[in-house]
Order: C-alpha cells, then sequence, then structure tokens
C-alpha cells in the first residue's frame, strides 16, 4: 500500500510539472522601448521617449515610472510616477520643477520633456512600465549627453555660411537654366531660319519655273518668225535671176 501511494503521488507530481509548463501562464511579459542616446545643449529642452507593448488591455492600474542615474553615480533616484490616470513629478532631485508629462498611456507613451538642461542632467534615465496583468517586463534606459551651447556669434556665422552656400546654388542653377533657355531659342531662330531660306528657294524655284513657263510661246513665236524670214529672204534671193531676164526682154 505504501509503495503504490509513493507510486500515485509521484504522478501526481509529474501531471502538475506538465500542466505548469503547459499550462497558460498567469502574466505576459511587457515590452518597453526607448532610445540608446539623447543630445541636448545647456538651457534647451529635450524629449525623453518611452513606448512600450503589452497584450493586454491599457488598463486603469497602468503605472509609468521614470528613475535617474547621475554620471558617474551608483545610485538612482525616482523622478516621476504616473499612476491612476494621474502624473506624479517627485520632489527629490532637480526634476520637479523643469519637467513636463507628454505621455498618453491609452496611445502606448509614457514619454517625459526634461526643460532647461545643464551639465548636471548628464545621465542614465529608466523607464519602467506595469500594465496588470501583464507586469512582467524588463525596463529600458536611455542616456542623456548635455552639451556647451553654441554661441550666438557661431550661429550666425554658420546661418551666414549656409545662406551663402544656397544662394550660390541658386546662382548656378538660375544660370544653367539661362543657358539652357537661350541655346534653345537658338536653335528654334535657326530653325526658323532655315526653313524660311527652305520656304524662299521653293517661292524662287517656282517664280523662275512660271517665268520659263511665260516665256516659252514668245521663244517659239520668235523662232517661227525669224524661221520664215529666212525662207523668205531665200525664196526671193532664188527668184531675183529670173526677173532680170524678163526685164531684158
Amino acid at each position: 500500500m505504501s509503495q503504490g501511494a509513493g507510486g500515485s503521488g509521484s504522478l501526481l507530481l509529474l501531471l502538475a510539472g506538465l500542466l505548469s509548463v503547459l499550462g497558460p501562464s498567469p502574466t505576459s511579459s511587457i515590452h518597453v522601448y526607448t532610445q540608446r542616446e539623447v543630445y541636448g545643449t545647456v538651457g534647451s529642452h529635450v524629449t525623453l521617449s518611452c513606448s512600450f507593448w503589452s497584450s493586454e488591455w491599457i488598463s486603469e492600474d497602468i503605472s509609468i515610472t521614470w528613475h535617474f542615474q547621475a554620471e558617474g553615480s551608483r545610485d538612482s533616484i525616482s523622478i516621476f510616477h504616473y499612476a491612476k490616470g494621474q502624473p506624479y513629478i517627485d520632489d527629490v532631485g532637480s526634476f520637479k520643477e523643469r519637467m513636463e508629462w507628454v505621455g498618453n498611456p491609452r496611445r502606448k507613451d509614457g514619454s517625459i520633456v526634461i526643460h532647461n538642461l545643464d551639465y548636471t542632467d548628464n545621465g542614465t534615465f529608466t523607464c519602467d512600465v506595469k500594465n496588470p496583468p501583464d507586469i512582467v517586463g524588463k525596463s529600458s534606459q536611455v542616456t542623456l549627453y548635455v552639451l556647451e551651447k553654441v554661441p550666438t556669434r557661431y550661429g550666425v556665422v554658420l546661418g551666414s555660411v549656409i545662406a551663402g552656400a544656397l544662394l550660390l546654388v541658386a546662382v548656378v542653377v538660375a544660370l544653367v537654366y539661362l543657358i539652357r533657355y537661350c541655346w534653345l531659342r537658338r536653335q528654334v531662330a535657326l530653325q526658323r531660319r532655315l526653313s524660311a531660306m527652305e520656304k524662299g528657294k521653293l517661292q524662287r524655284s517656282a517664280k523662275d519655273a512660271s517665268k520659263r513657263s511665260r516665256q516659252a510661246p514668245v521663244l517659239y513665236a520668235m523662232l517661227d518668225h525669224s524661221r520664215g524670214t529666212k525662207a523668205a529672204s531665200e525664196k526671193k534671193a532664188k527668184g531675183a535671176p529670173g526677173d532680170s531676164r524678163k526685164d531684158k526682154k
């Protein structure tokens, strides 16, 4: 009996293990995405984007948390928390008056904006999202690099250089189009001139042909007249001796 009870217990444990492996898990995995690196200049603002994917519907209990770990520090602090439909900016740290919530959990967006950046903002920001019952997942981190503000004079010079380059490109393009336009116009003028010359030649040849056709009857008449005159003169020349004999008689 004890051996049978032990065998049945082992079978039950095996079935429970199979069910735990094959059966559905009570929780699903949530995926969080951020950029790896973000750059900003002193005095400006930057958006720290955070999106997520969850297999569950967005519940009322969804929570979004941002943590900050300063550059060179081992400790991280909570700077922002979203829960029960309300954003909460933590009073700890220097972000409490410079942070803005721009996310929308319904659109799976948990982004924030940091205003008036300073060198002390250099560090790693971590976004963590929980959407019960989808609470198992890995947070995502983005590193912020705050750079020196670009001097106004340098910006003006850079803008002038860019504007000059754009103006030069515009002038070159305009010259190319102008040269092309002049060339096309010259080609059209040459084509018209050649067409006019061909037309003039055709007209002159037509006039010459018409003139020749008008002159042909006159030439023929002159030839006939000259032939008749020559024949009469020859006949008269032949008949001249006979007449002289008749006069002598």
